[in-house]
């Protein structure tokens, strides 16, 4: 693979201009299909089939056809001044001419007035009308939309306060911008420091700005056809952003050192994409099967989002591999430090070849110090108390993962300033804190004798249920097969009380049903929430299972070695159960809440953990092996293992510490975010990747290679045999120097040139 990349590396070089011409081409193209594609659209599937309120749900559809049950509607919440009613004669006036108003609007079914409809409050301080279109939130037009803003306008002006719920007037977030803006600006100031030279640090960002917009054109140009949705596009720009940084960002700081090692930049530019690259290629790799094994969870929303977020993570690759040597060979010595800019770039080969090999063999004598020569000297001191402390830590920090609560956070969750929330706030306050999640219960009465009968005695069972405050009389379909109700809970949606409810309702199903020949189930976007959350929360440890033990193969492939692996596996899960931890601590229990501007906590994003887990596994993989790598090229070349350690450092860790801070910068201008699960996932990568990447790849990975010395790179010889060999290391592209007077005599390494 190494021998491969390397030509691509060259030829990319060579022909840069074609190269640069034909991505340009490509993200033209996809520019241009973005602007002319119809604006994405719900395909139609099922959020998560075979749960039961999916299951109810769908069964609603087809018993009662033409309800509509997606289709947009709005709440309208009116409040009388303090001390005032909305029944005074004034005030139902100005409300009863918004409801005429509405119903006469465009694309509106039914507008229904509040005085009719007993949705009016014990104390009248509060009424609420509900109107219904025929179209979905997606269809409908600026001429629907403004008759309703309007009409709510001209309520407002008679005294009433007045705010608008649900989907016809929802704030709908931007997609990235302000926050792609904060990341690629931080990113900036960080390459300008690791590089020196503008050139160098503007290199990662183009390319990985080319990379994000064909990703994101693509996904925009794809989404009618597909269903992608807005937040699908934001994932997959924050993930190509990160990832497209990086990859460059490896393949300069490596086109940097061969050129430094006195090679010419054509052939620098070949080494640099056989060796950077292979790792790149094997890092985008674990991404890409992380992201698309999110697909087996079974939620058709995640597998869009993984599959699109994958494909910028190939994008991003590609870029890397191509476009990067292309502008390398346009500007050979821009993004050389300073010194090697005033020379030409030239180094005499007489001069370098020593050097370079030097370099490679002999350089534990502490010629060419570094930040991370010296820190790796310092970890290598007290390994296991380093170990002990990382471990420590990271548990600390794990401990609030185990009261994790998933749930689908609605309006309540929206800051304040929002109508929906204001609209939330005031019916909560008038109705009930359940009044905003109630239960609809669909009963199949297709084998009950008396369906009348049957559909009432269900009813009057779930209305004298502890924790069920009123039952709305049951609803008939044409064909009286099927009847439709509606439960309104004493606790929020996102009570724990409610999800016992409902778990209670569904535990007295079986007497009710033998009795009455009746079947019913419980749905409504509460208990979809309850739903959703528990399959996600039982399908997290196996997707987390299966990620380990693709970890453990794949850095085993790579690395030839049991333990490697196996502590890389152990620093994935530490970094992931740790972050979880830190979410739960701000998003649930609300420490330090107010400063990321979370104003109201509740249950976790139901996605978050799962696609947190898939992309955190990703990165870390990334970072063993950009990290571990050259530890293990400096090993297999004959230095001790921990002068290995420190080799390795010397090489990686400055450039490794630059990428993570350039994604913890990156995830962390999507906390800025008005969508929720968008700024609760920006704000646990963000944690991940510092807590993976500085406390363990930083100290535990060193630490624990120094206490396992030689045993680190064990492999039996069966296992040695059936491995394919891939050379991540680039050992084919590079001249090994012969060993040192007496190293073969005095350490000998058995199998490890068959290894190399």
């Amino acid at each position: 693979m190494a021998t491969f990349l390397s030509r691509m590396g060259r030829a990319a070089f060579r022909r840069r201009r074609l190269v640069a011409l034909l991505w340009a081409v490509i993200l033209g193209a996809a520019a241009a299909g973005a602007l002319k594609a119809p604006a994405a659209g719900d395909d139609g599937t099922s959020f998560m089939p075979g749960i039961e309120a999916q299951r109810a749900f769908d069964l609603i559809g087809e018993r009662f056809p033409g309800s509509d049950a997606d289709g947009a509607s709005a709440r309208i919440v009116f409040i009388a001044p303090d001390g005032e009613k909305v029944t005074a004669a004034d005030r139902r006036s100005a409300i009863d001419a918004f409801v005429a108003d509405v119903g006469d609007g465009p694309q509106v079914a039914t507008a229904l007035n509040p005085f009719t409809a007993n949705a009016v409050s014990e104390d009248a301080s509060t009424a609420y009308a509900t109107v219904t279109y025929e179209v979905k939130a997606d269809d409908l037009t600026d001429a629907g939309r403004t008759a309703l803003e309007t009409a709510v306008d001209t309520a407002r002006d008679s005294g009433l306060t007045v705010e608008v719920g649900g989907s016809a007037l929802a704030t709908r977030p931007a997609a990235g911008g302000a926050a792609e803006a904060v990341g690629i600006g931080l990113a900036a100031v960080v390459l300008l420091i690791t590089f020196g030279s503008l050139a160098a640090a503007g290199l990662p960002l183009l390319t990985a700005v080319v990379g994000v917009g064909i990703s994101v054109c693509g996904i925009l140009a794809l989404g009618s056809a597909l269903g992608l949705s807005m937040t699908t596009g934001t994932l997959a720009s924050m993930l190509g952003l990160a990832v497209g940084i990086d990859y460059a960002l490896f393949v300069v700081s490596r086109y940097r050192e061969e050129r430094a090692n006195g090679h010419e930049a054509p052939e620098a530019a070949g080494l640099a994409v056989g060796t950077a690259g292979s790792a790149v290629v094997f890092a985008g790799l674990t991404v890409v099967i992380a992201l698309a094994g999110l697909s087996v969870v079974g939620v058709p929303m995640l597998t869009r989002m993984g599959l699109c977020a994958a494909g910028a993570v190939v994008v991003g690759v590609l870029v890397a591999l191509t476009l990067v040597p292309a502008l390398l060979g346009m500007w050979p010595n821009a993004v050389l430090p300073r010194t090697a800019r005033k020379r030409g770039g030239a180094v005499t080969a007489s001069a370098s070849a020593p050097a370079s090999a030097e370099r490679r063999a002999g350089a534990g004598a502490g010629a060419g110090d570094n930040g991370g020569t010296r820190w790796a000297r310092l970890v290598l001191r007290r390994p296991l108390a380093v170990l002990l402390a990382c471990v420590a830590c990271l548990g600390v920090l794990a401990l609030p993962a185990t009261d994790l609560r998933l749930g689908m956070p609605g309006d309540e969750a929206k800051p304040v300033s929002t109508t929906e929330r204001r609209a939330y706030d005031a019916l909560a306050d008038g109705f009930g804190p359940g009044f905003n999640g109630p239960l609809t219960v669909v009963a199949d009465l297709a084998d009950a004798s008396d369906p009348q009968a049957a559909a009432k005695t269900i009813a009057a069972r779930i209305g004298d249920t502890d924790g069920v405050v009123s039952v709305s009389p049951p609803r008939f379909n044409a064909d009286g097969d099927t009847a439709l109700f509606s439960a309104v809970p004493a606790t929020a949606p996102n009570d724990e009380h409610t999800k016992d409810l409902v778990q209670t309702i569904r535990a007295e199903r079986s007497g009710l049903e033998s009795g009455t020949g009746a079947v019913f189930e419980v749905t409504g976007s509460t208990a979809m929430n309850i739903d959703v959350a528990q399959a996600l929360q039982d399908a997290l440890v196996p997707y987390l299972a299966v990620i380990v033990l693709l970890s453990l193969a794949l850095l085993m492939l790579v690395f030839r070695s049991v333990l490697v692996p196996v502590k890389a596996a152990f620093g994935f899960l530490l970094s992931v159960l740790a972050s979880l931890g830190v979410v739960v601590a701000v998003f649930q229990w609300g420490w330090g809440a107010s400063l990321l501007g979370v104003e109201q906590t509740g249950p976790i994003m139901s996605l978050m953990p799962i696609f947190l887990v898939g992309i955190v596994f990703g990165l870390a993989m990334d970072y063993e092996v950009f990290l571990v790598s050259r530890t293990r090229e400096a090993y297999v070349r004959g230095e001790r293992p921990a002068q290995a350690v420190v080799s390795g450092f010397r090489h990686s860790a400055r450039v490794v510490a630059a990428a993570a801070v350039i994604m913890i910068a990156v995830f962390s201008g999507f906390v800025g975010s008005g969508e929720s699960m968008i700024k609760t996932i920006g704000f646990g990568l963000a944690v991940a990747v510092l807590l993976d990447a500085f406390v363990v790849r930083m100290a535990l990975v060193p630490a624990v290679l120094a206490l396992l010395g030689d045993r680190a790179w064990w492999l039996p010889r069966w296992l040695d045999g059936l491995l394919p060999r891939v050379d991540v290391e680039g050992a084919a592209l590079t001249e090994r120097p012969p060993p040192a007077p007496g190293t073969a005599a005095e350490d000998p390494r058995p199998h490890e040139s068959l290894r190399t």
